[in-house]
């Protein structure tokens, strides 16, 4: 088994004639899309044709590709294995968007993939584990469209203009979620021609607002794939099809497609979602859903505060040194209300029993492979218990003394 990159160099010398466009190719342009092609990729309106991924690689700005430090080695081989398939080689790129809004809390990218075989593909770019992103996807529990959902209309009806026949639209993360959304409420004849709708790991809708789009117009063509310990793509998303793909890492960093197990050309799938995982999505769903939209705000911009006191830019790692963020949260939780402040903890405390979980299930496989006599993890898990619920006591006795003086 692999990732993507193995399956390109497995399979990226198929055309898409003798392998027929799947779930796999899916991401790999979704994750291709994360590239910075700002200056580089026609964008709309632009008197330029289509460039090609050999004049991407000879651009003077090609470097900007890798405006990502954290991914560059990874996508420096997907872009490597992409240019150098026939599978792909040939692609080119046209109709480039990457607006970014800090007041609006939103950044919109698309871009269009015209492959051979005439296929067409409309992707949208997601958010990768930053806490911007992160409340990016979070922001769309509310009712009301954010920003990016009502930028995703236009630019597909402007986009499916310059494509002829039928397309694919698709994205992972909140490009997941674009995709469905764009297609659920653009115009008739746009959604007609749309031939699948991928979803990778994408959130999903509340009620009311996929009752307000052509949802059951366009069910039966989403692809929904989502890893084994999803958070993201389980997020509003209580009813719908879903294959469940294996991945080589544990809990958030799931979300990771360069995470995802290939196998013989397909995604390594598993029956389910982890049940203790399952248990949680389903519950924060029915929370979620007990809000109103001045709640689910708070709850969003309270737990975007907390995590920002961290001092940490990204969730995983947030989850993953728990203990030593405690003593910097207070800061963000102690000027709100004593019922806002109650809520964090409890959140707090869910954030910490995912994790647990998680290690629990890593413990377990690892004793189950070597037998030890005793389990070993479970006096360390006592342990780490110990110093949580004492970092808890610490933070709920100074948000009790910071209320208490300004009483």
């Amino acid at each position: 088994m692999g990732t993507i990159l193995d399956y390109l160099k497995e399979y990226g010398d198929y055309t898409l004639e003798e392998k027929p466009f799947g779930d796999v190719d899916s991401l790999v342009i979704s994750q291709f899309s994360y590239l910075k092609f700002d200056g580089i990729v026609p964008e709309p309106g632009e008197a330029c044709a289509p460039i090609s991924l050999e004049e991407i690689a000879a651009h003077a700005d090609y470097d900007r590709l890798y405006g990502d430090e954290r991914y560059r080695k990874d996508n420096t081989a997907l872009f490597t294995g992409v240019l150098n398939s026939r599978r792909f080689g040939q692609m080119r790129l046209w109709n480039y968007v990457n607006l970014i809004e800090p007041e609006k809390e939103s950044q919109f990218s698309a871009v269009v993939c015209g492959m051979p075989e005439g296929l067409s593909y409309v992707v949208f770019r997601g958010t990768d584990e930053n806490i911007v992103g992160w409340k990016e996807d979070l922001n769309l529990a509310f009712s009301e469209p954010v920003p990016g959902q009502l930028y995703s209309v236009p630019y597909l009806e402007r986009a499916a203009r310059t494509i002829e026949g039928s397309f694919y639209v698709g994205g992972h993360s909140k490009g997941g979620n674009l995709a469905v959304y764009a297609a659920m409420h653009c115009d008739p004849a746009v959604r007609e021609r749309i031939e699948r709708i991928y979803d990778h790991d994408g959130p999903g809708f509340r009620p009311e607002v996929r009752a307000q789009g052509a949802w059951q117009e366009i069910e039966g063509r989403i692809r929904k794939t989502v890893p084994r310990s999803s958070l993201v793509g389980m997020l509003l998303y209580t009813d719908g099809d879903y294959r469940v793909v294996e991945s080589k890492t544990l809990g958030l960093a799931q979300h990771n497609p360069y995470t995802w197990l290939v196998k013989e050309g397909d995604f390594r799938i598993v029956d389910e979602i982890r049940p203790g995982r399952k248990f949680l999505d389903q519950t924060l769903n029915e929370w979620i859903l007990s809000l109103d939209q001045a709640q689910m705000r708070i709850f969003v911009d309270t737990l975007y505060g907390v995590v920002q006191a961290s001092e940490t830019d990204n969730l995983i790692d947030f989850t993953s040194h728990w203990f030593q963020s405690l003593q910097k949260i207070g800061r963000a939780i102690g000027g709100v209300d004593e019922e806002t402040a109650g809520v964090m903890m409890q959140i707090m405390r869910a954030l910490f029993e995912m994790v647990s979980l998680h290690a629990k299930e890593q413990a377990q496989s690892r004793r189950e492979a070597r037998k030890p006599k005793r389990p070993a993890w479970k006096n360390k898990w006592e342990l780490q218990r110990e110093k949580f619920e004492e970092g808890m006591a610490q933070l709920e006795s100074r948000l009790k003394l910071q209320r208490s003086e300004k009483k």
